[in-house]
């Protein structure tokens, strides 16, 4: 049975719940029921959750938040480090980890990027993180 924890980010309240509605419905397609919910302020803590997971045993984690763009440079750190430490947790543990942390200029692109579409970042998430353990259950039977 595969285990999956989802971090979500809940600083954009409303974007966060439509990436996980979303995360969840990937999920139960793929046939995944055990699914543990981890929530964290802002996208900044999510590669501390992703660690947390791999080290307690998940067999992938799923990462959801929103980091939308103001008037100063916050946005380029927090993008950068969020994405160099979800990454990180990758490639130190070999718990895969899906990057649905929507990194947009506007709240109309987060919008777009998270309500079910073809450009839905959770859904991508999962599809990463399905076709990741895919291939590492292939690799191990080698």
């Amino acid at each position: 049975m595969t285990k999956v924890a989802i971090g979500v980010a809940t600083f954009y309240t409303d974007l966060a719940e439509r990436l996980e509605t979303s995360a969840v419905a990937a999920l139960g397609e793929a046939g995944i029921d055990q699914i543990d919910r981890f929530e964290v302020p802002g996208a900044f803590e999510l590669p501390v959750i992703a660690k947390y997971a791999a080290d307690a045993g998940y067999d992938a984690v799923v990462l959801l938040g929103a980091v939308i763009r103001g008037q100063t440079s916050h946005y380029d750190h927090v993008c950068e480090e969020v994405a160099r430490g979800i990454m990180e947790v990758q490639l130190t543990t070999g718990v895969p980890c899906g990057f649905g942390v929507l990194t947009v200029e506007t709240m109309d692109q987060a919008i777009a990027r998270s309500g079910g579409d073809k450009r839905d970042s959770a859904q991508h998430a999962v599809a990463a993180v399905l076709a990741l353990l895919g291939a590492k259950a292939r690799l191990s039977a080698r």
